[in-house]
């Protein structure tokens, strides 16, 4: 599984101290249950590793040597059990080099995820393992059915991953993945850098016309920050930039905002990602092919919903059109609200986003501006936690005096409908030095009941600008949005009710995983849920039901905007993974290849190559960002279900979507699962409901 990392014995070199000092808490089980935050030295990662690997190196040789015929007991299940100290110390490494990655960590960052990466290959290349696996998967009809899923599961990904590959294979696919871990870490650190230390300086507040006061409040702290007291710095992070975008009035500074924003990584110097970008994409392919696939796409899509990339482009394909069909209708609405202001000219990838909110003046009489007085983190928050208690039952209370990673970061317990404890949620909001930019979940503690029932440890993580001190945080209702998201993964980690933790959770392929998240967007904009935490920062007055309806009204507007510049991203991705053998230029292909697909000029790639961290700086979305779309299939016809029922609460629909979707993890095919959930197999056409491109 993606946690248990090795390399050959024989091979492996042993680069870090082993015997160096580790506090004993870094490898110990948690006190509680929980991360002991306060306990761990960023120094002794290294060491920390080497002996968590060697223990779980230990226990593998214990199950290779059991002379007992192989069975579910003594090998599937010894082998989910055999990796817990490395789980342990890959959560406390993984949040540090996420969210604190300051001082000596990049450093330490780039030295372990190699030798993780060899020591991953270590236990899918050893033959005596493997012999076992393929033993119980073998004879796998005997077992329970959740037992057959894992035992199928896991010997589908030995196989993927090289387990029957000769000597000379298994050795070129374990250099070529410690290579591709080493490019990887260099690929995130250079996007951080550049987001960090190009930035943009206005040195008059009169440039900032346009932009609210919360705004030009946050700009001011950020000089601050910076050493640069009396002017403003315009962070290069989206949070930052796309409202700077949409309401900034002085256009050349919108320009040079959004240029450095869309130039991450592609800079030159020590922060350039344009040469890692071929040699990754040339690795994968070598990979791909030893591995007995095509192309990396074919690989990574295999086990996939979409299963093959040429499902996966047609409903790209599909999509692609009417996207564009809606983008030249837009683009005309908004030169023509240019042309009528006098401008001398032609509506530029940085004026799409500020024309786009006059026209949803003018068209719909509703400014986000004037919601986002509402839109107060805390209340939010409050706002998710009374939702999942609706629909499912869940209860949340805060918990003070656990240790945490960093001050910003706060703790709730969850308890399901019957008040028994159903996990932590860690919450960690704001953006600072050190952290990755964007939002995300994790699972510090996976949902599982192989020896006993353990309760997950989810956390959400985002980069929203701090408020002045004794203010409410106010955020953009786009921010609200994937507050919701995020929170819909947490959601999906903490109903999870299986028995083994491989299986636990967002465990799942790319194009499911999206699934849950994108249906709790949902339940932001209904009704019920604004009136009672959308509530004026000032006056705590609820927002006006009339403001609601425009909302709602506006539900479908800059759809073509906004699949754009997503589709070509997720176009180009799966372009880039069955370029086979082409010698890559990441610009140039870029360029010829939005051409030919015919790429509006006035957008750009929500992800440009030198800054897509879904697809460089891991395995994880490569091929696969186009799982977003997939997922938006799925999330569609979902919430149609409930429009079919009694509304977005009915409570026999979230029932079902909890025990057919949220709680059984990976223990079912998805398109069982999706099945089980909707009384059929997903209709394709509600996508097209959802975004208004059907009359």
């Amino acid at each position: 599984m993606s946690k248990h990392r090795s390399s050959s014995p024989e091979q492996s070199a042993n680069p870090f101290p082993a015997e160096g000092p580790v506090p004993a808490a870094m490898l110990a089980p948690w006190r509680g249950g929980v991360p002991p935050w306060h306990k761990v030295d960023p120094a002794a990662f290294p060491a920390a590793f080497e002996r968590a690997m060697g223990a779980q190196r230990e226990r593998i040789r214990r199950i290779t040597g059991d002379s007992r015929a192989p069975s579910f007991a003594n090998t599937i299940a010894a082998l989910e059990r055999s990796g817990r100290m490395l789980e342990r110390v890959s959560t406390l490494f993984e949040v540090h080099a996420s969210t604190l990655k300051v001082g000596d960590l990049p450093r330490i960052e780039a030295e372990v995820m190699p030798r993780l990466a060899a020591f991953a290959d270590e236990i899918i290349q050893d033959p005596l393992l493997f012999q076992r696996i393929e033993a119980v998967h073998d004879r796998r009809e005997g077992l329970d059915p959740e037992q057959r899923r894992l035992a199928w599961l896991l010997h589908t990904q030995f196989v993927r991953n090289g387990a029957r590959l000769d000597g000379l294979g298994k050795a070129r696919v374990q250099a070529i993945n410690q290579r591709l871990a080493g490019l990887f870490t260099r690929f995130s650190q250079n996007v951080l850098d550049e987001e960090a230390h190009r930035f943009t300086v206005v040195e008059r507040e009169a440039d900032l016309a346009g932009l609210s006061g919360d705004f030009r409040g946050a700009a001011a702290r950020a000089a601050e920050a910076k050493a640069l007291a009396g002017r403003w710095v315009i962070e290069n992070t989206r949070s930052a930039v796309e409202p700077f975008l949409a309401y900034a009035e002085h256009r050349g500074l919108r320009e040079q905002v959004w240029r450095a924003f869309v130039k991450r990584g592609d800079n030159g110097g020590k922060s350039d990602n344009k040469a890692l970008i071929p040699e990754i994409l040339r690795l994968r392919l070598e990979r791909a092919r030893l591995l007995g696939y095509a192309s990396h796409a074919h690989w990574s899509m295999e086990p996939t919903m979409a299963a093959t990339p040429e499902r996966a482009l047609a409903l790209m394909e599909a999509v692609w059109q009417p996207a564009a069909a809606r983008v030249r209708a837009e683009v005309a609405e908004l030169q023509a609200i240019a042309d009528q202001e006098g401008a001398a000219f032609r509506i530029a990838p940085w004026d799409y986003r500020f024309y786009l909110e006059k026209l949803r003046r003018a068209k719909y009489a509703l400014d986000l501006n004037e919601v986002q007085p509402y839109l107060q983190l805390d209340r939010l928050r409050e706002g998710m936690f009374w939702a999942a208690g609706r629909l499912y039952g869940l209860a949340f209370e805060p918990v003070r005096g656990l240790p945490l990673p960093h001050p910003d970061v706060s703790v709730w317990a969850v308890a399901d409908a019957e008040g028994r404890p159903a996990g932590l949620w860690y919450f960690d909001p704001f953006a600072r030095a050190g952290k990755s930019s964007g939002a995300w979940m994790s699972s510090y503690v996976r949902q599982e009941k192989l020896d006993r029932p353990v309760a997950p440890i989810v956390s959400n993580n985002a980069n929203f600008v701090k408020g002045a001190p004794g203010e409410p945080v106010l955020i953009s209702w786009d921010d609200a949005v994937t507050l919701f998201h995020e929170f819909g993964h947490a959601l999906h980690g903490l109903l999870s009710d299986v028995k083994h933790p491989s299986l636990s959770g967002t465990a799942v392929p790319c194009d499911f995983v999206e699934f849950p998240s994108q249906l709790n967007e949902h339940w932001l904009q209904t009704p019920e849920l604004l009136e009672r935490f959308a509530l004026h920062h000032r006056t705590g007055a609820p927002i006006p039901q009339e403001l609601v309806r425009r909302i709602r009204q506006a539900a479908t507007f800059s759809q073509g905007f906004q699949t754009m510049e997503y589709l070509a991203s997720a176009m180009i991705d799966l372009k880039f993974h069955l370029a086979a053998d082409q010698a890559i230029d990441p610009a140039a292909f870029e360029r010829e290849e939005l051409g030919r697909l015919g790429m509006p000029e006035e957008i750009v790639m929500r992800h440009r190559p030198t800054q897509f961290n879904h697809i460089f700086s891991s395995d994880a979305y490569a091929a696969g960002y186009y799982a977003y779309l997939w997922a938006d299939t799925l999330t569609a016809d979902a919430w149609e279900a409930f429009q079919e029922g009694a509304g977005p609460w009915d409570p026999a629909v979230a029932e079902r979507l909890r025990q057919r979707i949220l709680a059984v993890g990976n223990t079912v095919d998805q398109t069982e699962a999706f099945r089980a959930f909707r009384g059929r197999d997903v209709d394709t056409a509600a996508l097209m409901r959802k975004r208004g491109f059907v009359n």
